[in-house]
């Protein structure tokens, strides 16, 4: 029988899982990596496989981006909102124990600002990533006082007009500079969420050599201004008394100059109080006291709270930072927005220990789902025909599901672990970001191609694969398991089910060990019906014994396989529009008819083989960039004239005009997301209680990868899609169920 799933072309599934973005970081040049490609081609054309090397070496040759199409840093990155500019202030040169200073100066167009540490009620914080020569040591931004910015109901602690984040550089005795050089380069990886009614997150590359020698004084100035605007440490206590909903905070130690004045209060920590709530304050001779509403969705419970007061002193702003120590306990903390609402009823969940078994058990059963998702089946089918043929072989039944289970299991933990890296290393990036790279998109078209022409009997493997390697997948059986496992995880990773929103969401806030274990733990319920059929004998009594019922059954499996080349297909439409869809395309037809002639017999094989082969060059080299090439930046997609395109800021600029807000995070590739967009969300019923209630409805499309929409996913507590938001004015938002029925939507738009 003709094998339709060998090692060869399953390992080619795992490579293919490295997306785009990642590839980003790898300073490769075209013609160093076709170099490499065709020193393997060489290499693998030494046996019968020549042919499928030198398209290999066609398709990666072509596909690559040339090295000139990278930009070169600078020390200014202009874009239409600031102008960012990297700057050094060195006065007595770069040496141990010198004062030297580096930062980033943001220059804002009017009506723009930028982020403090603590953004307040929304926004993201200004982060700076270096790249320094060894024995240099940059530390943490010296946050200049910000102001408070109102943005509707809601305040937030920025930066408008010109600010310098100055950043302290330490020099150790490990550094040391080049005999000959006089100066050192500076790099860095700047990234800012720039807002005014709608947001926009923007980021920069900066180089910038410093001399060793002499005096970098150029930007004194602008340093010295923005040290001094630095808040000044008080000597005297601070104290944070809490009090049901809201905290009583006392300060000592503040300037006499300074008593009976109003102040501004600006708390270091995040997510404690209500940021745009009246507040009161008072003196008691010296001491300063306040009292601040709790915010009702609180997420920290610090022990000490560093508190920055503000306020004019001779015509300037001055800032005083204490450390105010926490008295008491912190009231329970409210159920996360993100949780699950099948999760939320428990009111016992701030033990850590019993979310983290919740959310387990959410990705267990989520695991489970994830089988009966549309883009997994034919990689589940291959799983069926493989257990019919082991029905009479009790071992090699049970070895191929253990196998199958492993490969499933780590190829989810691998994921889990790329994931958080990148997200590390400051990628913003959720859960099925695999599906948001064309180029993987495209090899999972290809992959899936060549195997539905392999099953529907347009060639054989074993016509042109090495007799070497055929005997390798022959003795190894539990290979071809293991891999098929990889595949279904590679598929069906991005068909977030019921029950993982959450538990992935809570896997990011988690410790690295943790949150591994939340993912293995959804490779573990995918895996487990086939783990259970493999080590139960009563199993396999279930099961039709191998016959010539394989072959039809086999040739079936085909279509299935064309079927997801067709959903590939339309992903790819989603992220490079219909040219490179049409552009992939004409590729797969090109690759079929290659594979087509390497099947033929004769001499008339070779001429075939190679008018073939020219042709998919010509086609590669003419269409494979329009399948890579993007779509033009859009603010977000609309399906129809009533939904609108989601933007960062936009959902607080409806709100601030007193309408509700309904926002679908939806992407292309997400068969859960559109199956809801066509049922529920399309029902006529659903849509006139939206107009009854006069709801803004916003889709955030995620089909490629969008930061903003990271982000606003993550303070959901979610990585993934879908997820369905209710915004109501006063109101903690409502996280609807990810598959969305009629009557759930109706309720909540009810109690409107």
């Amino acid at each position: 029988m003709n094998r339709s799933f060998p090692i060869v072309t399953a390992s080619v599934a795992w490579q293919s899982m490295t997306p785009d973005f990642v590839v980003r970081h790898v300073a490769v040049s075209r013609v160093a990596a076709t170099e490499v490609v065709a020193l393997l081609a060489m290499t693998i054309s030494k046996s019968s496989f020549n042919w499928l090397a030198a398209t290999l070496f066609v398709l990666v040759g072509a596909w690559l981006p040339p090295a000139s199409a990278q930009t070169s840093p600078k020390s200014v990155v202009t874009t239409e909102n600031v102008r960012a500019e990297l700057m050094a202030q060195a006065p007595d040169g770069v040496d141990a124990g010198k004062a030297i200073w580096l930062g980033l100066q943001l220059t804002h167009q009017p009506q723009w600002h930028t982020y403090w540490k603590n953004a307040g009620d929304s926004g993201l914080p200004t982060t700076l990533q270096w790249t320094l020569p060894a024995g240099m040591q940059a530390g943490e931004i010296a946050w200049p006082v910000p102001t408070k910015i109102r943005i509707g109901n809601l305040a937030n602690y920025g930066y408008e007009g010109t600010v310098l984040l100055p950043v302290p550089l330490s020099v150790t005795k490990d550094f040391k500079p080049a005999a000959l050089g006089n100066s050192i380069d500076i790099k860095l990886k700047a990234n800012w969420l720039v807002c005014r009614e709608q947001c926009v997150p923007e980021e920069g590359e900066f180089l910038l050599q410093l001399p060793l020698r002499g005096s970098t004084a150029l930007n004194a100035n602008a340093f010295a201004a923005a040290l001094k605007a630095q808040p000044t440490a008080l000597s005297g206590d601070g104290r944070v008394e809490i009090n049901g909903t809201s905290i009583k905070l006392t300060v000592a130690g503040l300037p006499a100059a300074l008593q009976g004045k109003t102040l501004e209060l600006f708390p270091e920590t995040p997510e404690v109080i209500e940021t745009a709530a009246a507040w009161t304050q008072s003196w008691q001779g010296a001491l300063w006291n306040a009292k601040v509403p709790l915010s009702s969705e609180r997420s920290q419970s610090p022990k000490v709270m560093p508190l920055v007061l503000v306020t004019e002193v001779d015509g300037q702003r001055q800032g005083f930072v204490t450390q105010a120590k926490v008295v008491g306990n912190w009231p329970v903390q409210a159920v996360a927005t993100g949780i699950s609402p099948a999760l939320a009823n428990n009111a016992a969940l701030p033990a850590m220990p019993l979310r983290l078994w919740a959310a387990l058990v959410g990705a267990l059963l989520g695991g489970m789902v994830l089988n009966l998702m549309p883009c997994v089946f034919p990689v589940l089918a291959i799983k069926v025909m493989s257990f019919s043929r082991h029905a009479g072989d009790r071992r090699g039944h049970r070895n191929s599901g253990l196998a199958y289970s492993v490969g499933v299991v780590l190829s989810f933990i691998a994921l889990g672990a790329l994931m958080l890296g990148l997200r590390n290393a400051g990628e913003q990036l959720g859960w099925g970001f695999q599906l948001q790279s064309p180029l993987v998109v495209a090899t999972l078209a290809l992959l899936f191609t060549v195997m539905g022409l392999n099953l529907s009997g347009l060639f054989h493997f074993g016509q042109f694969l090495p007799s070497s390697v055929l005997t390798l997948e022959a003795r190894n059986p539990t290979a071809n398991a293991f891999f098929s496992g990889v595949l279904a995880v590679a598929v069906a990773s991005p068909c977030t089910a019921p029950f993982m929103g959450a538990a992935l969401g809570l896997a990011l806030a988690l410790p690295a060990l943790q949150a591994l274990l939340i993912f293995a733990t959804i490779g573990i319920g995918m895996a487990l019906p086939f783990l259970i059929a493999s080590l139960v004998p009563a199993v396999t009594h279930w099961l039709p014994r191998p016959g010539a019922w394989m072959e039809t059954f086999r040739r079936a499996m085909a279509f299935p396989m064309f079927a997801t080349v067709v959903w590939l297909l339309w992903v790819l439409g989603q992220q490079s529009g219909i040219d490179g869809a049409s552009a992939l395309l004409a590729l797969l037809l090109g690759v079929s008819l290659l594979l087509w002639a390497l099947g033929l017999q004769g001499r008339g094989r070779i001429i075939v083989a190679t008018i073939s082969l020219t042709a998919l060059a010509l086609l590669t080299m003419a269409l494979g960039p329009a399948v890579l090439k993007p779509l033009a930046a859009t603010t977000g997609k609309a399906n129809s004239e009533r939904w609108q395109p989601w933007a960062p800021g936009r959902v607080e600029q409806v709100l601030a005009k007193g309408a509700p807000v309904f926002v679908d995070f939806s992407a292309a590739w997400c068969v859960t997301c559109q199956y809801n967009e066509r049922t529920t969300l399309a029902n006529p019923a659903v849509l006139a209680d939206f107009d009854a209630k006069k709801v803004t409805l916003l889709r955030a499309d995620w089909t490629r990868r969008d930061p903003a929409i990271t982000a606003a996913l993550a303070q959901l507590g979610r990585n993934g899609v879908p997820v369905y938001v209710l915004y109501q004015n006063g109101h903690a938002p409502v996280l609807l169920s990810e598959i969305l029925t009629e009557v759930e939507v109706r309720a909540a738009l009810a109690s409107l």
